[in-house]
């Protein structure tokens, strides 16, 4: 059984693509097949990958939406890059900022991407999509693709706040397009466990939501090799393997592995 997984909060700098990278390459650790796709024309993940100039690729996510909406044939393996801790990666740039514009006018515009996916799932035991940071056609695009959600939130109150909207723009997209959608969990990140401010958002956050939605359990915390390693293009797991970013990214991996398959125990038969 595959599984398709965005990571998606329209705030900026709440660890998305952090966590993409380290969600992924944490469940390859763990014997998964795993495709990363980055839905942001800034590139964040392809950089956080190694590849530091994605303007030079040739083949990117914005090239393969656009032969899945003019229904051209999309070559096995095509535009794929492979990074050496055993994760694939569609990559994103700067083209990507058109195709938002060019979705308004193509007929089914918020499947286009989920169109991609379903071509190339089947090869994956993961799908991963670092969605760009606004509610816009993207992410729709990304919500509509995927079975579940996962939304990174830093542990202030601000972003906490936007919560609410992205909640919202799920449940509209689970009435509207995809009713398979859920929320798998809200994941607070950049935890400075030293202060109090950081200890009164987490319960803040957890009284407020835990009703409704999941929250992990385990908190990623505020950590400089967690911020260093999209420079180098490798994983906490490799970069700073024994440190506590890596830690908490492997218990975060063993609770995304849990959930999957506890809902895959109550699943009839015929469809796992």
């Amino acid at each position: 059984m595959n599984k398709v997984i965005a990571i998606a909060n329209q705030k900026g700098g709440v660890g998305k693509t952090t966590t993409t990278v380290n969600l992924g390459i944490g469940l390859a650790n763990e014997g998964k097949k795993v495709l990363l796709i980055d839905c942001d024309a800034q590139g964040s993940l392809t950089k956080s990958l190694g590849y530091q100039e994605p303007d030079k690729l040739d083949i990117t996510l914005s090239t393969l939406m656009q032969k899945s909406y003019e229904e051209q044939p999309i070559e096995k393996g095509e535009g794929i890059l492979h990074h050496e801790e055993g994760v694939d990666l569609v990559p994103a740039n700067i083209e990507l900022s058109g195709m938002e514009t060019a979705l308004v006018n193509i007929m089914s515009r918020e499947r286009v991407l989920k169109n991609y996916i379903d071509s190339v799932k089947n090869e994956y035991d993961y799908v991963l999509i670092d969605c760009t940071p606004s509610l816009g056609m993207l992410t729709i695009n990304s919500l509509v693709a995927a079975d579940e959600v996962i939304i990174p939130v830093q542990a202030h109150y601000l972003p906490a706040k936007g919560l609410e909207q992205l909640v919202s723009t799920v449940s509209k997209v689970r009435r509207q397009i995809n009713p398979g959608l859920k929320i798998g969990g809200i994941l607070l990140t950049m935890v400075d466990r030293r202060t109090r401010y950081a200890k009164d958002v987490s319960s803040v956050i957890r009284l407020n939501y835990a009703k409704y939605v999941k929250i992990y359990k385990t908190e990623i915390p505020l950590s400089i090799k967690a911020a260093e390693t999209s420079a180098v293009g490798k994983s906490i797991f490799t970069y700073d393997k024994k440190g506590i970013a890596a830690d908490a990214y492997r218990n975060f991996t063993k609770e995304v592995l849990d959930d999957a398959k506890q809902r895959n125990k109550h699943r009839p038969e015929h469809t796992r």
